[in-house]
């Protein structure tokens, strides 16, 4: 079984057809759906296994009542979620281009406190987000459970989010924080891995660098680097949540920290997995014409 821990949210999604005009309208289509990195690494886990658990905290109101409801309708163990505050938003901003920007607003995600160590009760490996590792009281809890983790042989795997979490964290101390927590895996995109200034793994760990739809590249304890090619996509309107599912193929792989490469695939094919389900309508349009 595999274990996030981090945010549950609602993601607004804004996607503009054309450049955003200030102070006037944009046409735009709006989705809502559940976001949270931690929530998206689980829900993809269960999908692929059937078995996968949340643990964080989301709001006692309405939205927090829908969150949880789409976790369970993915088959994912909440019991051990706590309910409090109220419920984070992210209004993702996709533009013209296909390029996100996040506003967010974690709402009482991050108050997750009073960690239980039967929250990784059968699980086999946890995932951290390092959104988790930043604010408290959410950075203690998670780095409490990491520990216990780690006394009980549980793998550890680490994403390390985003760039303007590490700017704002800063990079030497995110670094020593991830030498610190000593993770099995580390996941980052090609801009934070500039930013952390990786070109090997990190603190002695598996690590994933993701290159969009270029290869992703692997980075062995050993030295050893690989280029592991992504499957061929179409457009698509929105990539929002593929690192996610990207890092939730790799780690339930059955064997991924012995064949870390065939892992890596297993990752390329659940993010497009996500992708293809997300293609734009014209590309659709297009496929079913030449179908």
């Amino acid at each position: 079984m595999l274990a996030a821990i981090g945010d549950v949210v609602d993601d607004i999604v804004v996607r503009v057809v054309d450049a955003i005009r200030t102070g006037t309208d944009t046409p735009a289509s709006i989705a809502r759906r559940r976001g949270g990195s931690s929530a998206n690494v689980a829900a993809t886990a269960a999908r692929l296994t059937g078995r996968a658990r949340f643990l964080g905290q989301v709001g006692d109101d309405a939205t927090g009542e829908l969150l949880l409801a789409d976790l369970v309708a993915a088959r994912v163990d909440v019991s051990f979620v706590r309910r409090g505050g109220r419920s984070g938003s992210i209004v993702v901003l996709v533009d013209e281009h296909g390029e996100r920007s996040f506003l967010t607003d974690p709402g009482s995600a991050r108050m997750l406190d009073d960690p239980d160590p039967g929250w990784l009760d059968e699980v086999d490996v946890l995932h951290v987000p390092f959104y988790s590792l930043i604010d408290e009281p959410m950075a203690t809890t998670a780095q409490t459970v990491v520990g216990w983790a780690h006394a009980h042989g549980t793998a550890v795997s680490v994403d390390v989010s985003s760039t303007s979490a590490l700017d704002a964290y800063g990079t030497r101390a995110a670094v020593a924080t991830l030498e610190r927590l000593g993770p099995t895996a580390v996941f980052a995109n090609a801009d934070e891995a500039a930013t952390l200034g990786i070109d090997a793994a990190v603190a002695g760990a598996i690590t994933f660098v993701k290159h969009g739809a270029g290869p992703a590249t692997l980075h062995l304890p050993d030295g050893a680097s690989v280029a592991v090619p992504a499957p061929r996509l179409g457009p698509v309107a929105d990539s929002t949540g593929a690192g996610d599912a990207f890092a939730a193929g790799v780690l339930t792989h059955p064997a991924w920290s012995a064949d870390p490469v065939a892992a890596c695939s297993s990752g390329h094919a659940a993010a497009a997995a996500l992708l293809r389900s997300r293609v734009t309508p014209a590309a659709r349009s297009a496929r079913q014409s030449s179908g």
